[in-house]
C-alpha cells in the first residue's frame, strides 16, 4: 500500500492528518485541568480522543482502498439505517441527553451521534440518485420534491432533539448538490421562503431565543447568554498575534464553556495567536479547495457529487464554527471538523477523507494541476 501512495491526494490525506493531530493535542490542553476535577484524571479527554484519533486513521486507510463505486449500494439502506438512528436517539432510556439535547445513542464506553452519520449517508444518497436522475433534476415532482421530502424526514427528526445546526447544515449540503446538477433556482429560492416562517418561529422560542439575544447583544447579560461569546473573545484577544503559548491559556481554566468541543478554536487563538488560527484556516481552505478540484476532476457522476458533498460539508461546518467562535454567527453547536473532541465527528470526518482519497486515485494531482492521467 505504501509504495501506492503516490496515486492519492497526499496534500488532503496530509491536512487531514495534521489536523486531527493537532486536535489531539489541543483536546489536551483545553480539558487537562477540567478532566482533572471531574474525572480525577488530566488525561481523560486525551486518551479517548487519541483512541478515536488512532481507529479514525484505520478507517481512513482501510476506505480510501475501497471503490468508491461500492457506496452505491450502501446509500439507500445507510440513509434509511440513519433515519432510525435519529428515531431512536429520541427514546428516554436509548438516547442519552446533555446540555438539554439528546442526541446521542449510548454505548459501552462510548455515544453514538447519529446526526454526524446522517451527514455522510445524505451525501452518498444524493450522489447516488442525481447520478440516476440527471435527466429529471430540473422537474419539480421527479426531480426536486423527492428530495425534499427525504430532507424533511431527516430535519424533522434533528429538530426535534432539538439540533437545528445540525438541520441547516443537512440542508445547505442538500441545495449546493442540487444546484450543482442543474436544479432550477426558483424551486431552491422557493423552498428557502418557505422554510423562512418556521425557521424565524425556532429562533424565537426557547434556548434558540436566548443564543440570538446573546448574538445581537452579548452585554446585555454579561454572566448569563452572552458569558460564552463574551469569554471566548477575551481568549482570543489574549492570544494576540503570537498566542500566551501552548499549555499556557487561562480561559480554559473554567472561564470558557465547551472549551474542549466547540470553542476549541478559542483556546488556538488564546494559546497561539492569530497566526496559530490563520493556519487552521488555511489547512481547512487547501482541505476543501483539493476536495472541489477532485470532485470536478472525477471520472464519473456519482464521483463528482460524492466529492462535492463532502466537500461543502467540511467547509460549511469549518466555517460556521469560526463565525461562532469569533461571533459573527449566532451559537450553532457544530464541531470544527478533525480538531474538536468528539469520537463521532472524528470517525466520520476520517471516513469521508477515505472516501475522497480513493476517488482521487487513479488522476494524477499536483499543486498546480489536477487532470486524468493518459
Amino acid at each position: 500500500m505504501f509504495k501506492k501512495l503516490d496515486e492519492y491526494d497526499l496534500v488532503i490525506m496530509l491536512m487531514a492528518i495534521a489536523l486531527t493531530c493537532f486536535g489531539v493535542v489541543m483536546v489536551y490542553s483545553a480539558s487537562s485541568v477540567m478532566a482533572a476535577k471531574r474525572f480525577h484524571d488530566g488525561f481523560f479527554f486525551l486518551k479517548r480522543q487519541g483512541l478515536f484519533a488512532l481507529l479514525g486513521f484505520g478507517i481512513m486507510l482501510l476506505v480510501m482502498r475501497v471503490d468508491y463505486h461500492t457506496w452505491k449500494r450502501v446509500a439507500v439502506p445507510g440513509l434509511l439505517l440513519c433515519l432510525v438512528l435519529l428515531c431512536l436517539v429520541l427514546i428516554p432510556g436509548i438516547g442519552g441527553r446533555a446540555g438539554g439535547s439528546s442526541r446521542w445513542i449510548k454505548l459501552p464506553g462510548f455515544n453514538l451521534q447519529p446526526s454526524e452519520m446522517a451527514k455522510l449517508a445524505l451525501i452518498m444518497y444524493m450522489a447516488y440518485s442525481l447520478e440516476k436522475k440527471q435527466d429529471k433534476v430540473k422537474s419539480l415532482t421527479a426531480g426536486f420534491i423527492p428530495y425534499m421530502i427525504v430532507l424533511m424526514f431527516l430535519i424533522g427528526c434533528l429538530v426535534l432533539q432539538p439540533d437545528l445546526g445540525g438541520a441547516l447544515t443537512l440542508a445547505f449540503v442538500a441545495m449546493v448538490m442540487l444546484f450543482a446538477a442543474g436544479t432550477r433556482l426558483v424551486y431552491i429560492f422557493s423552498m428557502l421562503l418557505l422554510a423562512m416562517p418556521f425557521l424565524v418561529y425556532k429562533l424565537s422560542r426557547g434556548y434558540h431565543k436566548g443564543r440570538m439575544e446573546a448574538f445581537l447583544n452579548p452585554w446585555s447579560d454579561p454572566e448569563g447568554k452572552g458569558f460564552q461569546i463574551i469569554q471566548s473573545w477575551l481568549a482570543l484577544g489574549t492570544g494576540g498575534v503570537f498566542g500566551q503559548g501552548l499549555g499556557e491559556g487561562k480561559q480554559k481554566l473554567f472561564y470558557l464553556p465547551e472549551a474542549h468541543t466547540d470553542f476549541i478554536l478559542s483556546v488556538v487563538g488564546e494559546e497561539l495567536g492569530f497566526v496559530g488560527v490563520v493556519v487552521i484556516i488555511g489547512m481547512f481552505f487547501l482541505l476543501v479547495q483539493r476536495a472541489m478540484r477532485i470532485a470536478v476532476a472525477a471520472p464519473d457522476t456519482f464521483g463528482r457529487f460524492l466529492a462535492l458533498g463532502i466537500a461543502v460539508l467540511f467547509g460549511i461546518e469549518a466555517t460556521v464554527n469560526m463565525g461562532v467562535v469569533t461571533g459573527l454567527l449566532p451559537t450553532k453547536g457544530l464541531a470544527l471538523p478533525f480538531i474538536s473532541y468528539g469520537g463521532s465527528s472524528l470517525l466520520i470526518s476520517l471516513f469521508a477523507v477515505g472516501i475522497l482519497l480513493n476517488i482521487s486515485s487513479g488522476l494524477k494531482i499536483s499543486a498546480i494541476n489536477l487532470k486524468e492521467e493518459p
